[in-house]
């Protein structure tokens, strides 16, 4: 009980303080809006997709290699996000891609179109510029979409024409076999090479995020990450002018005392997480999802993880200088990791498993899942690696943790 009247107390200091009202809410509530504007059109708002130049070489022209290039890559949805180029050889492409002339290079073997009909596709090689990763992925989706259409087509032009020759002996009617696969092959090809929903929406039906609700859910995970080394420093200070020691020396035992600490900051994260969330919806529209629960539940999870790291750095450093310097630092970097500043998918692969160490990037990702609808069963590693992150880094600052 008294640990929860030290987290009141705490968490009413912080209140009452209006420059760290202004930081800590305010700051994150512009930043959303300036970036959520400026930066939207990235997120494929309405189905788009960022602009792209695709490097091609043909080794044997067909019908169905045709549909793929003025059909498909240069259809209707995509010709104004997609400039396509021609090259002669593997090399020439090979070349163009290392220096940047083009973001994606397609090479397409020779039969391709008339292979696929078959049953019997080559492999369509695809360099990808390691700079232009989200480019190499949209133009990877949309030809994997093609092929499994046209390997559909293929299955299902076989399927019937076998199902044909087995009723004939049994029939009193002529079917002309070569005409009837021949017709129900040209109708699938046709369906196949319709409008691809891989850009346009998710292939669960779900809509794309918008750069206001990305920048939003990132925005709030790094600006509630800030918690850490604010919440370090207040204990700092406290130590440094005896006020800990005195508390120590009080009938108040130890644990209670620094469980009460490390509850102060989690209530003040956990308010900023939630008015933030308010904020940004009422002001801007944002959609956080439909499941109310799971957002509290992912920003309890965090705000525990954050409120970890705080009694860590607390424990670790005696000077508020030095907790100011180094927790600045560390909040840039795990933001930049965390996908805060620019989203994980542009990173390199490698980065992607470093960014694993930073807790916004698993707030931000479950945030953005939320957003979208998903099932508890998604979140459930989140959650785990948060509140399991966060106890064991209490665990850590009240073994380190000081009262002079």
């Amino acid at each position: 009980m008294r640990s929860f009247t030290i987290a009141f107390k705490d968490m009413k200091i912080r209140l009452r303080d209006r420059k760290g009202f202004i930081t800590m809410l305010i700051m994150p509530i512009v930043l959303t809006a300036i970036l959520g504007s400026a930066l939207g059109g990235v997120f494929g708002e309405a189905g788009s997709i960022p602009e792209t130049s695709v490097g091609i070489v043909v080794s044997e022209v067909d019908d169905l290699t045709d549909q793929f290039i003025y059909q498909v890559l240069q259809g209707d949805e995509l010709k104004e996000s997609i400039t396509l180029k021609e090259f002669k050889t593997e090399a020439s492409l090979k070349t163009a891609v290392e220096q940047q002339k083009v973001d994606v290079g397609i090479i397409l073997p020779s039969a391709w179109g008339d292979g696929l009909m078959m049953g019997k596709g080559k492999k369509v090689m695809i360099y990808s510029n390691p700079e232009k990763e989200i480019q190499t992925t949209i133009i990877n989706s949309i030809t994997t979409s093609f092929i499994d259409r046209v390997t559909s087509v293929s299955i299902a032009s076989q399927i019937v024409s076998k199902e044909l020759l087995t009723v004939m002996p049994v029939s009193n009617q002529e079917i002309d076999v070569a005409n009837v696969t021949s017709s129900l092959a040209k109708d699938l090809s046709e369906i196949a090479g319709s409008k691809l929903d891989v850009v346009a929406a998710e292939n669960d039906g779900k809509e794309p995020i918008s750069g206001m609700q990305y920048y939003a859910a990132a925005m709030c995970a790094m600006f509630v990450l800030f918690n850490t080394t604010i919440g370090a420093k207040s204990i700092i200070q406290e130590r440094k002018t005896e006020t800990l020691a005195r508390l120590m020396s009080s009938p108040i035992g130890r644990s209670s005392i620094l469980l009460g600490k490390f509850l102060g900051i989690l209530y003040f994260s956990f308010l900023q997480f939630l008015v933030f969330v308010i904020a940004t919806h009422y002001l801007f529209g944002v959609s956080w999802g439909s499941n109310v629960p799971q957002i509290l539940v992912i920003g309890l999870a965090y705000s525990i993880s954050v409120s970890g790291i705080a009694m860590i750095i607390a424990g670790v450093i005696t000077e508020e200088k030095t907790a100011d310097t180094v927790g600045g630092i560390g909040v840039q970097i795990l933001a930049l990791l965390g996908g805060s500043m620019i989203p994980l998918a542009a990173f390199p692969n490698g980065l992607q498993q470093v960014a694993n160490i930073a807790p916004n990037k698993w707030a931000l990702e479950s945030l953005l899942e939320i957003m979208n609808g998903t099932a508890w069963n998604t979140l459930i590693l989140p959650i785990t690696i948060l509140i399991l992150g966060g106890v064991f880094a209490l665990l850590i600052g009240i073994l380190k943790l000081k009262p002079r």
